[in-house]
């Protein structure tokens, strides 16, 4: 298993590790900052600090099979860290902010529109989700006024854990219909937006709402009879 530093930092943006395993497939350190993709987040990028001093660059994160040992897929033909070696780990932080950024402006989104969330991705700087929302009227320029006023808020963001069983009785904590938390280990991760949101995720988000900058809804779209998808775009970063 690797430790996800990751979900108690999302800050951290180089560390130093020792290598477990190195294979074309992916490199796996005792613990990591990089994120794997999941959740409709993709998987951090970045680079590996070498002991002979090169770099290796790393295309992707990702689970393995077990979905508890995080692999780091390095670049096609790129030459391997032996088991054992100390390396420095570096994230792509300009592309883990972007994305740090959409997915809690999405968390916000979900707050301005409660309606049933049946699918989403977060993009670099941009994202989308999709609603069940039935026959209600969704205005672009409404919905970007009442996210941009939230994100104004400068709201803390934070996590906390509760266990499975507490999950199970506050079923309306989860929105998101197409992607159900992880249960089974005991306990279940929870992003809280103070006084805005609450809801199960895994993924990354920036420590106040404020760092989001200015979002546009770009588009609104009919996706079937009941279901409704809602693009953003942060055009202004945070301060």
């Amino acid at each position: 298993m690797t430790e996800p530093l990751f979900r108690a930092d999302s800050y951290l943006k180089e560390i130093e590790g020792v290598v477990v395993s190195a294979e074309p497939r992916g490199i796996v350190l005792e613990a990591t900052h990089f994120y794997a993709q999941g959740g409709g987040q993709a998987g951090d990028q970045g680079e590996m600090l070498l002991a002979d001093g090169s770099s290796l660059a790393i295309v992707n994160a990702i689970y393995d099979a077990d979905k508890r040992t995080i692999l780091h897929v390095p670049a096609a033909g790129a030459k391997l860290p032996a088991p054992g070696e100390k390396v420095t780990a570096r994230l792509n932080w300009d592309l883990r902010l972007k994305r740090m950024r959409a997915h809690t402006a999405l968390h916000l989104l979900t707050a301005v529109l409660p309606y049933p969330v049946t699918g989403g991705a977060v993009g670099d700087g941009e994202g989308r989700l999709d609603f069940d929302s039935g026959d209600a009227a969704l205005d672009k320029a409404e919905i970007a006024q009442k996210l941009n006023a939230l994100i104004a808020t400068n709201a803390a963001v934070g996590t906390r854990w509760i266990t499975d069983e507490e999950l199970a009785a506050n079923p309306g904590l989860v929105k998101t219909m197409s992607v159900k938390p992880p249960t089974g280990s005991g306990r279940v991760r929870l992003v809280e937006i103070e006084g805005i949101d609450l809801q199960p995720c895994g993924g990354t988000h920036v420590a106040r709402t404020g760092e989001i900058g200015h979002a546009e809804v770009t588009q609104v779209e009919k996706k079937g009879r009941i279901n409704r998808r809602v693009r953003i775009v942060l055009t202004q970063t945070g301060p």
